[in-house]
């Protein structure tokens, strides 16, 4: 507990944790005894099929004051840039940072697409989200039926009241919040912008395996901490729940608060991790390694080593290559990288990707440092210097082609029409 976080937390990543607010709670050697506890409903949620492995099977028992079905029938409501209609492109894009809204508007509210592959009806894809709000969710609840979030904060903290508890995370932390999870968000600092992350259907975020490094290293699974339980005894007070349900919102309402689990147990849960623990792994002798090093979280593909997604940062550490280029190389990639910024400066750029913009590289589109770093980098005193300090990228990479949204390219009115000037100053320089 800190003054920036009040809520305490269980350690470790994919854990079967169990979880009390009220001692003995949870019932002793069984998930469904004919009464539980307290006279509270046993209820399943899962994450994976019955029959999924064991080694990747997820789900919680929750044990509540009243179930979660009691609710009203779920009506559509309108959000048309929560949309998965687009075009591709393989132009390079850059966009200046998103405006926060001045009329008011909560975190569902706020929910903006700016890019996506596959559709969740089908199971499979990914998108790509914007979050901007000015006000917090009053008695309203939110849950994905699509499929997972991973939300990057960039500016102002977001206090997360989920089923499991608490959680606080900050600029420089992430969170993952499973499909199905019900959560409502309060802006503790006000104004709030940040990035979003969604994997579509049965796929879900892990660590990447990592080979020769050997068992340490990367996001260690101890810096990950999950929500200790806690609930609401609410009754008599309408809430509304919506759903993001086939990428379009759904809503109910519901006489009691949807916070209302007084213990659970299992490995289905949401988490958070702070960036800033992140145990990054470089050259100590000569050459650009490939950002795959850098990679937090994946989200993998029936393919083995090609990813759904992967979240990739790029965080404070030595440079110490020896005959080295050290900014990012020039590169042509078969994935998709959407860049954002939280804070600082990006090392590969000098100018124009600011805090809160982003970027998207399409498969095999070019990319690279631009002329000023490319200058700069190639005449540089090669002693061992620090890089990114106060500052962090990240980027989410993905095997599919991604197209952009209408509101993206043109509504939001942030595309920088100039970005390919970035490298137009590059002149031959060879010497036969």
């Amino acid at each position: 507990m800190t003054a920036a976080d009040p809520y305490k937390y269980h350690e470790g990543f994919g854990n079967h944790f169990s979880s009390e607010a009220l001692p003995d709670s949870l019932p002793k050697g069984q998930n469904t005894p004919q009464k539980c506890p307290y006279n509270l409903y046993a209820e399943q949620l899962s994450g994976t099929a019955f029959t999924a492995p064991r080694t990747h099977n997820q789900r919680s028992w929750l044990y509540r004051i009243r179930p979660s079905v009691v609710h009203t029938p779920f009506k559509p409501i309108e959000h048309p840039l929560l949309s998965l209609q687009g075009e591709i492109t393989p132009t390079q894009l850059r966009w200046s940072p998103f405006d926060i809204a001045e009329e008011p508007q909560d975190f569902v509210q706020g929910l903006k697409t700016v890019s996506f592959s596959g559709d969740p009806t089908s199971g499979g894809g990914l998108a790509i989200h914007i979050y901007t709000a000015n006000q917090s969710m009053d008695h309203k609840a939110f849950y994905n039926s699509d499929g997972d979030f991973l939300i990057v904060p960039q500016q102002g903290r977001l206090d997360i009241c989920t089923e499991f508890g608490k959680m606080m995370v900050a600029p420089n932390e992430i969170c993952v919040i499973p499909r199905g999870i019900r959560y409502s968000v309060a802006l503790p600092d006000g104004p709030v912008r940040g990035y979003i992350l969604e994997v579509f259907g049965h796929t879900h975020f892990e660590l990447p395996d990592l080979g020769p490094i050997g068992a340490n290293g990367l996001a260690n699974p101890r810096d990950f901490v999950t929500p200790k339980a806690a609930y609401t005894k609410e009754n008599g007070v309408e809430w509304s729940i919506v759903t993001k349900f086939g990428n379009k919102l759904f809503v109910a309402q519901q006489q009691h608060s949807p916070f209302d689990v007084v213990a659970w147990h299992g490995n289905y849960v949401p988490y958070k991790y702070a960036l800033e623990k992140f145990c990054a792994v470089n050259t100590v002798t000569y050459d650009h390694m490939d950002p795959s090093i850098f990679t937090v979280l994946t989200a993998k593909s029936t393919v083995p080593g090609v990813a759904i997604a992967d979240f990739v940062i790029f965080p404070p550490r030595w440079a110490v290559g020896e005959k080295t280029f050290r900014p990012p190389y020039f590169h042509r990639n078969c994935m998709s990288e959407f860049m954002g910024l939280i804070l600082g400066d990006y090392e590969g750029k000098a100018d124009g990707f600011a805090p809160g913009g982003a970027s998207l590289h399409s498969p095999m589109t070019p990319h690279g440092p631009d002329a000023k770093v490319f200058e700069a980098a190639s005449n540089a005193e090669l002693k061992p210097v620090r890089v990114g300090d106060k500052t962090q990228s990240f980027m989410f990479e993905t095997s599919l082609l991604l197209s952009v949204t209408p509101w993206a390219l043109r509504t939001c009115g942030k595309v920088q029409e100039d970005y390919w000037k970035a490298w137009a100053s590059l002149e031959p320089k060879f010497d036969s």
